[in-house]
C-alpha cells in the first residue's frame, strides 16, 4: 500500500511520542483490551515465517476494512495467550489472531 495517505493533524506530529502515548507507532498486535487509535499501514509482512502468501493476507486485512485512516479499539481478548482478539474498526468488529495483527501499524492514543 502507499505511504501517500496524510492522517489528521492530531496523529502526524507526534512521531517521537513515548511508547503508550498518543502517536507511539505498534503493531495492532501489540495492544491491550480498551486501547484505541487509528491505523497507519497495512502489509502482509507479520515478522513470522507464515503458511499464507503475505500478498493474501494484505488482502483480505484490507477486505475486512483495516485500511490506513480507520479508528479502531480493541474490545476484547481471548483467554488463552490473549489471543485472538476483537477489534472494532469504525462501526464494525472483527476478530483476528495476534500473528495477522501483526502486519497491521497502529497510533495508539492516549488512555
Amino acid at each position: 500500500m502507499s505511504d501517500a495517505l496524510s492522517l489528521t493533524p492530531e496523529f502526524t506530529d507526534l512521531a517521537g511520542a513515548p511508547s503508550g502515548a498518543r502517536g507511539a507507532e505498534s503493531p495492532l498486535s501489540k495492544a491491550s483490551k480498551g486501547q484505541r487509535g487509528v491505523i497507519v499501514r497495512v502489509g502482509g509482512e507479520t515478522g513470522r515465517s507464515e503458511s499464507i502468501d503475505p500478498e493474501e493476507l494484505e488482502r483480505r486485512l484490507l477486505e475486512m476494512g483495516f485500511v490506513e485512516g480507520a479508528a479502531f479499539e480493541v474490545l476484547h481478548e481471548g483467554l488463552f495467550g490473549r489471543d485472538p482478539i476483537a477489534v472494532r474498526i469504525d462501526d464494525m468488529r472483527v476478530a483476528l489472531r495476534r500473528r495477522e495483527a501483526a502486519a497491521v501499524t497502529v497510533q495508539f492514543e492516549e488512555i
